[in-house]
């Protein structure tokens, strides 16, 4: 990928947690780590990431009910649940929740990091996603053509904005939704019709679909 691949951590034990952040930046991974589960269920809600590692025993909202969460919002992000829990049921409570992965602690480093480049590499080689003629590529930020082949560049904030709407196609998001979940606390609701105009203006009117009186989804 061209840009870092993110990832989110869900951990409740603070020592844990700041040594796997200092361990997946080293592998050169950005890292967001929360200390339960309703802060991390915000970050993955409002921000792109290309993995989720979650122990289960986390507090507010366990691991497996944080991801059942987001596979029910159509969150495809590749998954390692962590847990002290390694019984064949519980194995498959996670598996069964939308865990592509799940690694019973104590345990390896090595093998940690060697499952968590595993989900990075199913991430990369999911089918991309189409929007009417335009190929999104979110990690390197472009939209290619596939009828002519040419390649726009996508700014940050397009790029989040679009990947936010990707990431549930047929939900329709308010400005004030989108607001909160894409953009900064500092910025006006008039933000999110700017950057709906710089995506259409890029990638034609039909790259975003605005639903009268109730705002915007992934066009067609």
């Amino acid at each position: 990928m061209g840009a870092k691949p993110r990832i989110l951590l869900v951990e409740d034990d603070r020592q844990l947690a700041g040594m796997l952040a200092d361990l997946f930046e080293e592998e050169g991974h950005d890292v967001d780590v929360a200390h339960d589960g309703q802060v991390g269920l915000h970050l993955a809600l409002t921000r792109t990431y290309d993995a989720f590692v979650f122990d289960r025993g986390v507090q507010v909202i366990d691991g497996v009910e944080l991801l059942r969460t987001l596979r029910a919002r159509d969150c495809s992000v590749p998954s390692l649940i962590l847990t002290a829990r390694g019984s064949v049921a519980d194995r498959v409570e996670g598996l069964d929740a939308g865990a592509e992965d799940y690694l019973v602690k104590p345990f390896e480093i090595p093998e940690l990091l060697a499952r968590v480049r595993a989900l990075l590499r199913r991430r990369t080689s999911v089918v991309p996603i189409v929007v009417g003629r335009w190929e999104i590529d979110r990690a390197n930020r472009t939209a290619t053509d596939t009828e002519s082949g040419s390649v726009t560049s996508l700014s940050e904030r397009e790029s989040e904005l679009l990947g936010f709407l990707c990431a549930s196609p047929g939900q329709v998001f308010s400005r004030t939704q989108l607001l909160g979940r894409v953009f900064g606390s500092a910025d006006t609701p008039g933000t999110v019709d700017t950057y709906v105009h710089y995506l259409r203006r890029k990638l034609g009117r039909d790259v975003v679909a605005t639903v009268h009186g109730l705002g915007y989804r992934l066009g067609s």
